[in-house]
């Protein structure tokens, strides 16, 4: 989810590149929509794996039955389910345009309780492997303060907590329930955040590797995940930045 961008387009190159099918989902207008068809085509094609692009809302519950009940018919069944949906306010705590509940709802929704929905619906359907491996994404911003980015730690925090519960919870039925903590990317995302250049000067300043992530530094750790190597790993949160998050 989330996949046509940044982390969640870095991870399908990836995965591709390792012979992976994948379904990849993510919301875009009509005149944005056909490179990234060509870029989704291209990759299918130099790894020879299918990759089933579906613009749809994946926060919608109708978007969401729709999509499970295709890949039912198909007989597919899911080894990783990726959330790396970016949606929410960049709003202040106060102002003429400070953030609403209803701004603070919509952003946990987006970028954390949607998972466990995702979750439960594919479970309920049995579409999961055996050895299914779920990953969420977090930021450094989840614990320390970034302008206008309220509404959105507040949903990161609350995506690692959830993240513990569902790896105790779904590990009955095979499931590892994994974070990651990228470090500060240059991502269409991040541009969003006020003050994004100031993050990426101090990003680059704190990295012990002399530079920012990439999103291929995130991606390859996706991977590593999905490997049967990763089978004992769950619960945890995993720091995918060069060491930034040591300074």
């Amino acid at each position: 989810m989330g996949g046509s961008s940044g982390f969640g387009f870095a991870t399908v190159e990836k995965l591709a590149r390792h012979g992976m099918n994948i379904a990849v989902l993510y919301r875009e207008p009509s005149v944005a929509e056909k490179p990234i068809l060509q870029k989704f085509s291209k990759i299918a094609s130099e790894n020879n794996v299918t990759i089933l692009p579906h613009n749809i809302n994946a926060l919608a519950a109708d978007a969401r039955e729709k999509f499970i009940q295709g890949i039912k018919i198909e007989k597919h069944s899911v080894k990783l389910l990726l959330h790396s949906i970016a949606r929410g306010n960049l709003k202040p705590l106060t102002g003429d345009d400070a953030l609403s509940s209803e701004d603070i709802q919509f952003t946990s929704y987006a970028m954390s309780n949607s998972l466990l929905d995702w979750t439960r619906d594919l479970l309920k359907a049995e579409l999961f492997h055996a050895d299914a491996r779920i990953i969420g994404l977090t930021s450094e911003g989840a614990h320390k303060y970034w302008d206008g980015y309220a509404a959105v730690s507040i949903a990161k925090a609350s995506l690692e907590s959830l993240a513990k519960y569902m790896a105790v919870e779904f590990a009955s039925f095979g499931i590892k329930t994994n974070i990651i903590q990228a470090g500060i990317t240059s991502t269409a995302s991040l541009k969003m955040i006020p003050g994004s250049d100031e993050l990426i000067a101090i990003g680059t300043k704190r990295n012990p590797m002399g530079r920012i992530t990439q999103p291929d530094d995130v991606a390859k750790v996706v991977y590593l995940l999905c490997t049967d190597d990763a089978f004992w790993i769950n619960g945890a949160l995993i720091h995918a930045d060069g060491g930034e998050h040591c300074r």
